[in-house]
Parts: C-alpha cells; structure tokens; sequence
C-alpha cells in the first residue's frame, strides 16, 4: 500500500528527475532516492538521476486486483530524457490492464499535451498536472484541457500562494496540500478554502490531503499533529470513475 492518501500503490518505470519549478524545491522524492541507495534498493543505483526501468513494466500485470496506481511518484514521465517510445510501452501496458486506474502527473504540461496529440489516452489513465502557484502551475491546467482524457486533475500541492480564479473546466478532480519536511513553506487556510470552493461551484471532486508541516494555525508541528482537515472537515472525494 502507499503512504500518498490519494492513491492505493505507485508504480515506477521510472526513476529520476530534474527541478523545474518552486513546487520542486524540497522534493520528497529526491530525499528518498537517495536513501534507497543509501539502502542498495534496486532501480535507484543512479541515485535521483533520470533511469529507465523497462524490467518494472510486468508490474500491474502480476497484480490481478483492480488497483489505483500512482505512475511514477519517483520521477515524472514526461520529462527530457525519456524517449516517447518508453512511454509507448507504459501506455501499452495501462492499455493491456484495464482493470487497473492510473494516475499520470507531471510537471511538464507541454510534453504531455504534444505527446497526446498522436495518440489516445486510455480510458484508465487519469492525467493531472502540478499546479503549485500562479506562474508556473496555472498555464499547466491549459494544457492539460487540450488532451482528450476521460479524467483530469490537478495536485495543488505544495500550495505556495493564492491562486486566484483556476480554470476548472473540463477538470474533475483537485487535491490539495501543503508541504512537508523541515524546510516547508507554510500554507494558509484561505488559499485552500478558495480553491474548494470554487470546486464546489464547479462540480469538481475535492480532496484535501494535509496541511503538512504548518497548521491551520500558522504553527509548526508534525504533520501527523497537523491532521487533514479544512475547516473542521475531511474531504476525501475521488471521481466516481475509480470506485
């Protein structure tokens, strides 16, 4: 099981990745990579640089039961250096395993829209970008409504700022959630709160993960303490489509 509250398992055909916005600043995934090769654990002997796994592509067919999969929580599948003929095979594979959900996120909106101009997207694979603040983030979701996928959606996390009005349509999930580790940068409760509820005004599945290092309050704490809740509630919505 993973630990990510918004998904059932990651799968990781690839590992590695290069920052390339705020969002990435303090990346999680990086610290982790370079503990499990501290550890010696397979696919991270190159540490956080970009590898290709082709020997985890059988992974989601020796599971038979219908799973939500995270694609890539280690690295982002669109980035430079992976060649689209790779993520002809993973696609290939979501498409060979249809009774499995995939979750594909990415920060580089722009590959993926050109990517998905050739081809089409299988009907369990839900695409999402990082929207983390209004400069990088927001011109993301514009992307994302140019591909013709059944289900989009947008992990606003780490929030960073007030994003403002978000472009939602055609979008049909958000989750959201502040940062994590000693070095987080504080999340304040409106930005959150502006964003459910223009999710509720739109119809949008909302779902807000953590407030991660810094409470509702302002004060920091374990994140564990800080709890999930946004104004006095959990909101765990995911789209109909996954249950």
């Amino acid at each position: 099981m993973s630990k990510i509250e918004w998904t059932e398992q990651t799968w990781n055909p690839v590992t590695g990745c290069v920052k390339v916005s705020p969002g990435c600043k303090h990346c999680y995934a990086e610290t982790m990579a370079k503990r499990l090769r501290a550890m010696g654990a397979p696919g991270y002997e190159n540490g956080f640089n970009l590898s290709l796994l082709p020997e985890r592509l059988c992974q989601p067919h020796q599971r038979r039961k219908p799973t939500m999969y995270f694609v890539n929580s280690m690295s982002d599948l669109f980035q430079e250096g992976v060649p689209f003929e790779f993520i002809d095979r993973v696609m290939r594979v979501i498409e060979e395993t249809p009774w499995h959900t995939y979750q594909i996120l990415t920060k580089r909106s722009a590959t993926m829209r050109e990517y998905f101009q050739t081809r089409t997207v299988p009907d369990n694979a839900w695409l999402g970008v990082s929207v983390e603040d209004r400069h990088y983030g927001i011109p993301r979701v514009a992307d994302l409504q140019k591909i013709n996928a059944k289900t989009r959606f947008l992990s606003v996390e780490p929030l960073l700022e007030d994003l403002g009005r978000i472009p939602l349509a055609g979008i049909h999930w958000v989750i959201v959630g502040g940062e994590s580790g000693a070095k987080a940068r504080p999340m304040k409760e409106q930005w959150a709160v502006n964003i459910r509820k223009q999710c509720v005004q739109a119809k949008v599945d909302f779902f807000f993960k953590q407030w991660g290092a810094w409470g509702q309050d302002g004060i920091k704490r374990s994140k564990k303490a800080n709890g999930r809740k946004l104004e006095g509630k959990t909101w765990d919505m995911i789209p109909v489509a996954a249950v």
